[in-house]
């Protein structure tokens, strides 16, 4: 029995092989599937079952894209009632995967129709010894329950006895293995670290010990982070079976006519992915823009409406490419192509461009410490603001900015900060868009002002898993 994990940035998303002698199953695959064809030729075993949890919310998963390349069948919640082809599970059945007994347990809570497997090694033991709990239980933390509409207390009920009456009775020895971990948006307290055991969760897991029905429900339908707007459509594409990958065209290289007779169309959307330094210096028009080095999936998941052609502005063909995947996981699918030449071939070509200028922390801090008229926005989210923020400073999570920009004068002078200067940057994106032109991105954030010595670094930001640094300290005091 060999268990593999493949950690998934950005969406902070882990799947799972199931590997015995000759065959193997992989659990709540993500879309871009070579990464479980290569390991199971790695270990000479073929890719037989396909297991999912559950319909996953912030990612389009790749259970018909690796059904179509393996043959392999696909396992879904009979409760789901998914339109493609598939064997569906409820409570009680099982299936063998060699020496491997895989049982189903029904776990609604995040989900309504959400399933976990435990396995049993037959040829050691016959108590099981593995749970993939998908987003049932996390390292630290449970699923959110919040995500349907007037469900959030039933869920939240069912949430509860799904893991006390069915995960906390296995084995303490029994290993944890989750579909997400820290840095996810499927809970609100998941640990760095990637698996556990139910002994270990038990007596560390916050949610756990809420021993009260009703605090566990307070606890989990209350300060929850905001879900973004992909959340809503996600669950919907992995009822209906994704659409296949492999049956795309290949990326597009657009010279600066053929981009710009394109980007022209009401239906497209210029989307710049590289560094904020490079877009503060030049950039098109009214793009939007996600640093590709950033939370880049999840923010363009929730930023750039779904209904648009994309059309990428990169530094190269590369980082184009690794942008498509990663739209593509979040069912971003409608790319037109890329800029070819990038920004270089487009001003040498005389065309127009918008810039942002970049404060530094010591230019911020001169500003607001001479009475100046600046308007300071904080990106980030009330959590993180809550922790430490820069006085008089006003919090507007940057997904918030599409709606919330009129609150300001379009001639105030206004200055964007988050934990580094990414997500500021796509903030600035959204403002310049709605015709802001007094707009500033502080670069180095938090991160940098507290460097500079004038505030302790943010909390969220230099958290190890963290996509914006990898520094660590703690909160000492607001600024």
């Amino acid at each position: 029995m060999i268990i593999k994990q493949y950690f998934t940035e950005g969406i902070a998303h882990s799947s799972y092989i199931l590997s015995g002698n000759k065959t193997c199953a992989v659990i709540d695959p993500r879309r871009d599937t070579d990464i479980y064809v290569q390991q199971a030729r790695e270990l000479g075993v073929k890719i037989t079952h396909i297991l999912e949890t559950h319909l996953h919310a912030d990612f389009i998963s790749g259970h018909m894209e690796l059904a179509s390349r393996t043959g392999a069948d696909i396992y879904a919640p009979k409760s789901a009632e998914c339109d493609f082809e598939h064997i569906a599970l409820s409570e009680g059945d099982s299936l063998m995967l060699e020496d491997m007994e895989i049982n189903v347990l029904e776990t609604p809570g995040h989900t309504p129709e959400h399933i976990s497997y435990t396995v049993t090694d037959t040829a050691r033991g016959e108590q099981p010894v593995a749970l993939f709990c998908g987003d049932t239980l996390f390292v630290g933390d449970v699923g959110r329950p919040d995500l349907f509409p007037g469900r959030a207390e039933e869920l939240a009920t069912k949430l509860y006895h799904s893991i006390h009456d069915k995960l906390l009775t296995l084995p303490d020895f029994c290993e944890v293995y989750p579909a997400h971990g820290a840095g996810s948006l499927c809970g609100r307290a998941m640990a760095s670290k990637r698996t556990s055991t139910i002994g270990y969760e038990k007596a560390y897991n916050y949610a756990l010990n809420i021993k009260e029905l009703n605090d566990f429900i307070d606890s989990l339908t209350t300060s929850m982070p905001d879900a973004p707007d992909h959340f809503s459509r996600c669950t919907g594409t992995n009822k209906e079976g994704p659409v296949l990958i492999k049956g795309f065209a290949p990326i597009k290289a657009l010279n600066t006519e053929e981009f710009t007779e394109t980007s022209k169309k009401e239906d497209s959307a210029v989307l710049d992915i590289r560094s904020f330094e490079s877009f503060g210096g030049q950039h098109i028009t009214d793009s939007y823009h996600i640093d590709l080095n950033s939370n880049f999936a999840t923010y363009a998941g929730w930023l750039i409406p779904h209904f648009k052609n994309i059309m990428l502005v990169s530094d190269s063909y590369e980082q184009a490419l690794e942008a498509c995947t990663q739209l593509y996981r979040v069912g971003l699918d409608r790319i037109e192509g890329y800029l070819e030449g990038g920004l270089y071939d487009w001003v040498t070509a005389g065309l127009e461009t918008d810039h942002v200028p970049q404060l530094s922390a010591v230019e911020l801090h001169k500003k607001i410490s001479t009475g100046n008229s600046l308007v300071v926005v904080d990106v980030r989210s009330a959590s993180e603001y809550e922790d430490f923020h820069i006085r008089n400073s006003i919090n507007i999570p940057v997904h918030e900015l599409r709606d919330r920009y009129t609150e300001f004068n379009k001639k105030a002078e206004i200055a964007l900060i988050c934990g580094s200067g990414k997500r500021s940057s796509m903030g600035c994106s959204i403002l310049k868009q709605k015709g802001f032109d007094r707009v500033y991105n502080v670069a180095g954030g938090m991160t940098g002002y507290a460097a500079a010595g004038y505030g302790p670094e943010c909390p969220m930001c230099v958290l190890p898993w963290a996509p914006f640094s990898n520094k660590k300290e703690t909160i000492r005091e607001k600024v």
